[in-house]
């Protein structure tokens, strides 16, 4: 009890503190999921003063809280996104996840191959973990005042939209090497049947029904003046709540199907109501998002870190600037919004690893028993938030100063 009511003061003071900072915490080289990370290691591993191992299954706490937090932050992405965002860039979006992701995740195992002395499977399961952009860190480096003050909204709106598209995409790529692991004979149609047609195409069918159903009831309700305003501001987040916990139910790609729901109900609000629901939404992301990473810190695997020797640092930093930037770099001819080569380094440079790899590891580890992959993914994790989050401010005011 004493370790819930020491995470839960903690958990609450960061929020605080970090919210009344955020606009000088968004022109420093100091992310706010860097600080919650850092004070996570301080108080765990560092100071002793919460050990998560007393809670039982920590990991499977873990998986939750990241797949929790990812629904909040989707969701707060589709609502910020310009309206039909999604639809108008659909070209370039599926070049990024339907032949960018996929590279990802190839270049990424090649390099876990290359450094640790794993199985292909492994390395797949990795490289699947960590090559999907994650859209908690991202968000903190693409809104904020420094990021709309210089960065274009091209290279913003779409990488929020990859990130959050391709948390969910990524499950197809994960559960391929665990099915094979688990019936090679069988992998394939399972693949195909259970994970394609039904985690995606289920999701996305549920959150596109989801979506509609809560918009057109929404503007049904204000028609008749049956909703008041403290009604109102609750509407997203048990929207958010509501597609997490229904796909999960139904067995489908939960994550994906909030994205999808977000972006349905989106189409069918708009101006006052759509404003006050991304204030609303970012405020909850912040709640939701920044203790997250103080839980990650609690438990990152430090020993394991040192096991590894030379190969951890060197597989951290071989895929931090190859898993992403020569792969942007090929395809910018078939994205439009970073097509310009400023943009396209940019874009190659700011795909950042955090929630969803967490997220993903914890599945595999559920799914497979295989600890090493969490090990890894935790250690990239903690190499892309101190990288990624240095970088953010410097190069948003040297893109400003040079083409804004």
């Amino acid at each position: 009890m004493n370790d819930f009511n020491i995470a839960l003061a903690l958990a609450g003071a960061t929020v605080l503190l970090i919210g009344m900072m955020s606009r000088l915490l968004n022109r420093t080289i100091l992310s706010p999921p860097l600080l919650a990370f850092t004070l996570g290691v301080l108080v765990g591993p560092v100071l002793g003063l919460i050990d998560p191992q007393a809670w039982g299954n920590n990991f499977l706490i873990l998986e939750e809280a990241a797949r929790l937090t990812l629904g909040v932050s989707l969701m707060g992405i589709a609502l910020r996104l310009p309206q039909r965002f999604v639809f108008d860039n659909a070209r370039a979006l599926t070049v990024i996840l339907a032949i960018g992701l996929p590279l990802m995740w190839l270049v990424t195992s090649g390099l876990t191959l290359g450094f640790l002395d794993v199985g292909l499977i492994t390395a797949l399961m990795f490289g699947a973990s960590v090559c999907p952009t994650d859209p908690v860190v991202s968000s903190s480096i693409v809104t904020g005042g420094v990021a709309s003050d210089n960065l274009p909204g091209r290279f913003r709106h779409t990488l929020s939209a990859e990130a959050a598209i391709n948390d969910g995409l990524a499950l197809p790529f994960v559960m391929l090497p665990i099915l094979l692991i688990k019936s090679a004979d069988t992998a394939l149609s399972q693949w195909l049947i259970h994970v394609l047609l039904w985690e995606v195409v289920v999701a996305v069918a549920l959150g596109a029904l989801l979506g509609y159903l809560a918009g057109t009831a929404l503007r049904a309700a204000e028609a008749r003046e049956l909703i008041d305003q403290p009604s109102f501001l609750v509407t997203t987040l048990a929207l958010t709540f509501l597609a997490l916990g229904a796909g999960k139910l139904l067995g489908t790609d939960s994550i994906l199907a909030v994205f999808v729901t977000g972006i349905a109900f989106d189409q069918q609000v708009g101006g006052k109501e759509r404003s006050e629901e991304g204030n609303v939404q970012e405020a909850v992301n912040l709640l939701f998002t920044l203790p997250v990473f103080i839980l990650v810190g609690l438990m990152i695997p430090w020993s394991r870190w040192l096991d590894l020797g030379w190969t951890g640092p060197g597989l951290a930093l071989g895929v931090l600037a190859l898993r992403r930037l020569p792969v942007i770099l090929l395809l910018r001819p078939a994205i439009p919004p970073w097509r310009e080569l400023p943009v396209a380094l940019m874009a190659g440079w700011f795909g950042p690893i955090g929630v969803a790899a967490v997220f993903y590891a914890m599945l595999v580890q559920r799914e497979t028993g295989n600890e090493l992959v969490w090990v890894c993914a935790s250690l990239l994790m903690t190499s892309s938030l101190v990288i990624h989050g240095i970088t953010a401010a410097p190069v948003a005011k040297y893109y400003g100063r040079r083409y804004g």
